[in-house]
């Protein structure tokens, strides 16, 4: 694995992006982070892997507009446990994405 990967932000987005995650995941790599995508079914082995999305994760957005309460409480949770920075918000498009990254990038590079 190289330098770059390692230093690589992982986020996990919980809620369902379906239509969006290819232009999410895009908007992702251009500044430097890998995506994982949960649509927050949290029956069968969803618990697990939201679980386990998280666990691999950095940051933590979790989208409550499309996303059961459920796993909500389950993301919100597995992220205080672990760690992880948390934005919970009702809605989150591309566009907030890209200014997410943006204002991180410039609070690093100061």
């Amino acid at each position: 694995m190289s330098v770059e990967a390692e230093d690589e932000m992982r986020i996990a987005w919980v809620g369902g992006v379906e239509k969006s995650e290819r232009v999410l995941e895009s908007i992702a790599h251009d500044a430097g982070c890998e995506m994982e995508f949960h649509g927050g079914h949290v029956g069968g082995r969803g618990e697990e892997k939201l679980r386990a999305a998280i666990a691999r994760a950095d940051l933590v957005l979790i989208v409550t507009d499309v996303n059961s309460h459920g796993a909500v409480g389950v993301a919100k949770r597995e992220a205080a446990r672990l760690g992880r920075e948390v934005i919970v918000t009702r809605r989150f498009g591309p566009a907030r994405l890209k200014q997410l990254l943006h204002e991180r990038a410039v609070r690093l590079a100061s």
